[in-house]
């Protein structure tokens, strides 16, 4: 299994087209013309943007060099500078990034919320040997305070109900439940008692329970992003060895292995839910494909790093930060955040999501059932 993938001419001369077509796109939102009203954002290190910031916990980075592209500094974002979401929100519309559910306050919340979690994963114990985190059911929950006070501010169940039913939900969970959970056995017993299939299809029987409480909690346009190449960033390398392949294949296997199971659970959620739809992102190939971008470096991290991948507090990173595919140990540079981000919301191949992309989810009129019957289930708990 290799990291980087070669692809033709019509990539690069999409990414010619993006790269120009992403600022007017931005223009566009400071005008006004959204393209949802709001956006909710469940997720991991690669969506957090500060809800770590202040618990105890070693998977937090508000802290230099981390931010040292983004216009506000260190925020906790996982990068130098935006994240995937971040972008997907940018052409979306918003004037804003989308706040995290940390610091959010007032009226701010119609607009949506960030509740992402570095750390966090599917299961309730994973990444606790990191401190502190918000896994999914933790998120779940800090949504349902936030549609508690949405139909305060809106006035009726019903009305709130109406608003959800337009707003965009991505979802991206479970690389920390292979990463930080079933190839961490010196912390973990999940390796022990489970072979890879029966862990998987235990993660994803959880997923769909959780995926089916947001949808009870008013969601109806739902993109849910698979995992990435878990055994080809720079810590899976240096940890575990490759013998000889590009990168850690057992790791690799669990990624694809998830990947065609939530696959699967969007099919079975568009058959079963009506009111609603779910796309399927693919991450996997998609990031495989930022290879386009011409990275020089693409097995090593941006920034000098500690013993746990994390970027060293103040220390000086690589000048050249968008010939890098890695900012630290784990997560991506800005520029495959922003070809990430662009790609899941205008595919480039069939592949990249399922049924179809974000840009085509978000003009879907779900207007049925229960989108405008009220019947959100936020007092049924």
């Amino acid at each position: 299994m290799t990291f980087l993938f070669q692809v033709g001419v019509e990539a690069k001369l999409w990414w010619v087209v993006v790269v120009v077509v992403l600022p007017a796109l931005f223009i566009m939102g400071a005008e006004g013309h959204g393209q949802v009203p709001c956006y909710f954002i469940f997720g991991d290190s690669l969506a957090d943007n500060g809800n770590n910031n202040l618990l105890e916990t070693l998977a937090k980075v508000n802290y230099p060099p981390y931010g040292i592209d983004f216009p506000f500094g260190p925020t906790g974002r996982f990068s130098n500078g935006r994240t995937t979401v971040d972008v997907i929100a940018e052409v979306l519309g918003f004037d804003n990034f989308i706040p995290p559910f940390a610091s959010v306050n007032g009226t701010d919340i119609l607009f949506g919320v960030n509740y992402a979690s570095g750390s966090a994963g599917i299961l309730n114990e994973t990444g606790q040997q990191l401190g502190e985190r918000i896994p999914l059911d933790m998120q779940l929950e800090n949504h349902r305070t936030i549609v508690l006070r949405l139909v305060e501010i809106l006035g009726t169940e019903l009305a709130a109900s109406w608003y959800l039913s337009k707003c965009l939900y991505t979802v991206g969970l479970g690389n920390n439940d292979y990463i930080n959970n079933y190839f961490l056995p010196q912390y973990y017993n999940t390796s022990r008692d489970y072979t890879l299939l029966q862990y998987t299809e235990l993660l994803i029987e959880q997923y769909t329970q959780q995926i089916k409480t947001l949808h009870k909690y008013g969601a109806r346009k739902i993109a849910l992003f698979g995992l990435g190449q878990i055994g080809c960033t720079p810590d899976a390398i240096s940890t575990y060895g490759t013998n000889g392949s590009t990168c850690v294949e057992i790791m690799e296997e669990a990624s694809l292995l998830f990947n065609s199971k939530l696959k699967l659970v969007v099919e079975q959620l568009n058959a079963n839910i009506t009111d609603a739809k779910f796309i399927y992102i693919n991450y996997y190939t998609i990031g495989a494909d930022s290879s386009v971008l011409g990275f020089t470096n693409a097995s090593a991290g941006c920034c000098p790093v500690a013993s746990d991948g994390q970027c060293i507090p103040d220390q000086v990173p690589c000048q050249n930060r968008t010939a890098y595919a890695f900012w630290d140990s784990f997560h991506p540079t800005e520029a495959v955040n922003v070809y990430i981000g662009l790609r899941s919301y205008s595919s480039l191949h069939p592949s990249d999501a399922y049924p179809f992309d974000i840009r085509n989810l978000v003009m879907l009129n779900q207007e049925t059932g229960a989108a405008v019957s009220g019947k959100i289930s936020i007092y049924q708990e």
